[in-house]
């Protein structure tokens, strides 16, 4: 496969699963970091992290809104549960070396 074709392929699925996780609301940002080890806060950090990587400015609440689909605080008010007990004990357990931004 060529390098063209690659690119368009892998944009191709990430915005797919971009759009997957604005239609999947129900699915915490915590249920992703305790299942997967990731969440929307890291596919944007991510995102600015490229960016950057190539030159283009991208702020932390452009990069939220290009993967929420929306301003992050609207989306934390319309969408983020309090995390639960058994939430928090999960993701203390399987995160306790790994500094992260996911508020």
């Amino acid at each position: 496969m060529d390098p063209t074709t690659r690119t368009a392929l892998e944009a191709a699925v990430f915005r797919r699963l971009v759009e997957h996780l604005r239609q999947r609301s129900d699915v915490q940002n915590i249920d992703l970091m305790n299942l997967a080890g990731f969440c929307r806060n890291c596919l944007s950090n991510w995102l600015k992290e490229a960016a950057e990587a190539h030159g283009v400015p991208l702020s932390k609440e452009a990069s939220r809104e290009a993967v929420y689909g929306m301003p992050y605080e609207d989306w934390k008010a319309k969408h983020q549960r309090e995390a639960t007990a058994a939430q928090k004990a999960a993701f203390a357990v399987s995160h306790r070396h790994e500094p992260h931004d996911h508020g």
